[in-house]
């Protein structure tokens, strides 16, 4: 099921509003559902942008719980717990820019040839090591097909072929996503 237009501005509204309050060292609320697609059990990531530039990515790629509980708890993650960036700062709220992905089921790619750039996320796992990328790493980057799974498996930590290689597990899913500068 897709999220309506209001569906995404209240998931905006609970994003932003989670991570002014957890900057401000504030609780975040409790939220419940406005739909039952708000309601449903699903992945997302919350990517927080600065000038353009990545902030703070965190998510969950299966849905665990209702998706406005999964938002909220990968707003505050991206805005204070993720390791690469520093916690985000009071300062610099009114910079930010939120992008919500609100992830579909994962299913199993039998073929790379159906890998769809723009349309499909990856998942490559092999050896104990798993990499994600969104489906729109690939088109925001200009990758063709092969540089995205040569990117997934680096991001797992693997050599870039490992897609290739004999007990290499690739998924797929798609992903809703929407952000504030949609609003324009």
């Amino acid at each position: 099921m897709s999220l309506s237009a209001e569906d995404k501005e209240f998931l905006l509204k609970v994003a932003r509003e989670t991570v002014t309050r957890v900057v401000g060292n504030q609780q975040p609320l409790d939220y419940q559902p406005v739909s039952e697609v708000t309601a449903q059990h699903r992945g997302a990531f919350v990517t927080l942008r600065k000038r353009g530039q990545l902030r703070g990515c965190v998510g969950l790629i299966e849905g665990l719980r209702p998706l406005v509980e999964t938002v909220r708890d990968m707003a505050v993650s991206a805005a204070v717990h993720d390791i690469r960036f520093n916690p985000v700062s009071e300062d610099e709220l009114d910079e930010l820019e939120i992008e919500i992905s609100a992830m579909s089921p994962i299913t199993p790619v039998d073929d790379v040839a159906e890998i769809q750039l723009g349309r499909d996320g990856l998942i490559i796992r092999h050896g104990g090591r798993q990499g994600l990328l969104l489906p729109q790493v690939a088109t925001e980057y200009g990758w063709d097909r092969n540089t995205f799974l040569e990117q997934t498996c680096r991001k797992a930590g693997l050599p870039p072929d490992a897609w290739k290689m004999k007990g290499t597990e690739i998924r797929s899913f798609s992903a809703e996503v929407f952000g504030e500068k949609d609003r324009l």
